[in-house]
C-alpha cells in the first residue's frame, strides 16, 4: 500500500477519533468490523464511483478486512445524523461567515404508470425525503444537514441548523425562509439575514429590523 493510501485510511481514523465515533455501528450483534474499516471502504466507493460489490472485492484483493458488499449497503443507512453532521463541522473550518441555506426532496421509488394504473390512483405516489443544509459561500462547503422522512415546509428546520454553527455573520435564502421567527432568531444571535422578501408581506419588527441593512441589489 502506497503513502497515499496510508494518509488516506490514517486520515480516517483521525477524524472519526475527533467526534468521538463509536468503534462500532452497533450496540449488538457480532464486533467483526470497526466502523473506521466501514467508513474507509465506504469513502473510496464514493471517491472513486465504485458499486458496492467492487468496493468489497478490491479491498479484499488487497488485503484489507473488509465487510461482504451487501453489509456494506446495510451498514451505511445506520449512520446516525450526528456523525455525518460532526464531521462537516470539523471539515468546514472554524469560521463560515456567509452561510446560505437550501432544502431538496428526492424520491425514494419511482413507481411505473402501469402501476398505478393496476391499483386504480387517479393521482401519481408521492413520497420523498426532505433534505435542508447549511452551505459555506466562501469555502464552497457543507457545514449541516436536517434529513426529514416526511415533507415538511423548508423553515421547519432552520433553528436546528442554526444551532450547528455559531460562526455566521450572514444568513443567506430565498423566500420560503422570509418568516418573522427566523428573522428574530437570527437577529437575537448577532447574524445578518439576506432573504428575498416574500411579495406583499411587509408585518414583523425583527423582518424590518434586518432590512434596514439591505441594499438595493439584496
Amino acid at each position: 500500500m502506497g503513502n497515499k493510501e496510508n494518509k488516506l485510511f490514517k486520515k480516517v481514523k483521525y477524524l472519526l477519533k475527533r467526534i468521538g465515533a463509536p468503534r462500532w455501528i452497533h450496540h449488538f450483534g457480532p464486533k467483526t468490523y470497526e466502523f473506521e474499516q466501514q467508513a474507509t471502504a465506504l469513502l473510496l466507493k464514493e471517491t472513486f464511483k465504485f458499486s458496492f460489490r467492487r468496493t468489497s472485492n478490491i479491498l479484499s484483493m488487497l488485503g484489507f478486512k473488509v465487510p461482504s458488499y451487501s453489509a456494506l449497503c446495510k451498514m451505511r443507512k445506520r449512520i446516525p445524523l450526528w456523525i455525518w453532521n460532526s464531521l462537516l463541522k470539523l471539515t468546514a473550518g472554524k469560521y463560515n461567515l456567509d452561510v446560505a441555506i437550501d432544502g431538496t426532496g428526492y424520491t425514494l421509488y419511482n413507481p411505473s404508470s402501469y402501476y398505478i394504473l393496476r391499483i386504480d390512483r387517479k393521482k401519481p405516489v408521492k413520497r420523498f425525503v426532505k433534505l435542508s443544509a447549511l452551505f459555506d459561500i466562501k469555502n464552497r462547503k457543507f457545514i449541516a444537514l436536517r434529513i426529514r422522512a416526511k415533507p415538511r415546509h423548508d423553515s421547519k428546520d432552520v433553528k436546528y441548523l442554526l444551532k450547528q454553527n455559531s460562526s455566521m455573520k450572514r444568513f443567506y435564502g430565498d423566500s420560503a425562509y422570509d418568516a418573522e421567527f427566523i428573522h428574530k432568531e437570527c437577529f437575537i444571535k448577532g447574524i445578518q439575514t439576506i432573504i428575498k422578501p416574500r411579495k406583499n408581506v411587509f408585518r414583523g419588527i425583527y423582518r424590518k429590523k434586518q432590512m434596514k441593512n439591505y441594499t438595493e441589489k439584496e
